[in-house]
């Protein structure tokens, strides 16, 4: 664990309610998706206010890439972009290396910081609502949907529009949530104020397999900050095309129910939590495989969701042992 919690909640206070302009910065982590980054870049541009004051910005890019392939896009934008942009390259490879130089890099005045995706895009009420709504909750953590889209011409395989594979969970706005993550969030500066010299927001043990956020956010939820839904918060994310596949779905079940399951083995050490945990994962396992021979004669999609079930048990008893998967 690289951040201090228990010191952070020690010394919580209210985020800013304040009727003065705040100060929100952007980070963006970013690895060899020029492109993508830059139609990024163009929606934050777009970004638009109409319920809260317009905030002062600063849009931070860090290149996760020693060869500086996201430079080009960046120096490209910048001079029609209407808020500081700047552009740093983190060498060491690892996406919580990437988010934690985000982190230095902001300035130190900030009130906020948002941090999104380099592959996704925001609509223009994104921030606007995240502001909004943090003022209206005095949450310290504002979360929000990623909604997969497909592409114009995409060959997308009916088996996966039928399941709904790319179709995650929304909530109504002001719920609280348990954890949040880097892909949709913005946060409160007041929860880096007790980071020691060289401590770090984001564990470097999830620097390889991802998760980081999942657990950084899980573990202040423990210690009581509050984490809310904010549903018209939407940021849209390109489903790729290496993603159209049952193999990738089933990887990327196994993953993400083997981080649940590894972040409450360490957060919530109990032999009855992880013995419940435990049934749930031989129970998925169970019911996918009950389910598989029946699902042949009801279509792909059907037999995708048992093969699913029965991944994300695995991933879930693996999460228990301490092993946590592969997100790519």
């Amino acid at each position: 664990m690289q951040v201090n919690l228990k010191q952070l909640s020690n010394n919580k206070d209210n985020s800013n309610q304040s009727t003065n302009l705040v100060k929100v910065s952007i980070c963006v982590a970013t690895y060899k998706r020029p492109n993508l980054l830059r139609d990024l870049l163009v929606s934050l541009n777009n970004l638009t206010f109409t319920q809260s004051s317009i905030p002062v910005i600063e849009v931070i890019i860090v290149d996760n890439d020693s060869a500086c392939s996201a430079k080009a896009t960046v120096e490209q934008i910048r001079s029609s972009f209407q808020w500081p942009l700047t552009y740093f390259v983190e060498a060491n490879q690892g996406v919580t290396y990437a988010r934690n130089r985000c982190i230095q890099e902001a300035s130190r005045d900030s009130d906020f910081i948002a941090m999104l995706d380099d592959d996704e895009t925001a609509t223009p009420q994104w921030l606007d609502e995240l502001l909004i709504n943090q003022q209206k909750s005095n949450a310290e953590i504002v979360t929000g949907p990623s909604l997969a889209v497909y592409k114009d011409n995409q060959q997308v395989p009916d088996w996966i529009r039928v399941g709904g594979f790319y179709s995650f969970p929304r909530y109504e706005t002001g719920k609280r949530m348990e954890t949040a993550f880097t892909n949709n969030v913005m946060f409160s500066t007041k929860l880096l104020k007790n980071l020691k010299d060289n401590e770090t927001l984001f564990d470097n043990r999830f620097a390889q397999n991802g998760a980081e956020d999942a657990y950084l956010f899980s573990c202040l939820n423990k210690q009581g900050y509050k984490i809310v839904w904010v549903d018209d918060a939407v940021l849209h994310e390109p489903v790729d095309d290496k993603r159209l596949s049952l193999n990738w779905i089933l990887k990327r079940g196994f993953w993400s129910w083997s981080v649940h399951s590894f972040i409450e083995a360490e957060l919530y050490p109990s032999f009855k939590i992880q013995a419940i945990r435990a049934i749930k994962g031989l129970g998925l396992i169970f019911i996918g495989l009950v389910t598989i021979v029946p699902s042949l004669l009801l279509g792909r999609a059907k037999v995708a969701w048992a093969l699913l079930r029965v991944s994300r048990g695995m991933g879930t008893l693996s999460g228990l042992l301490g092993r946590q998967g592969s997100w790519r």
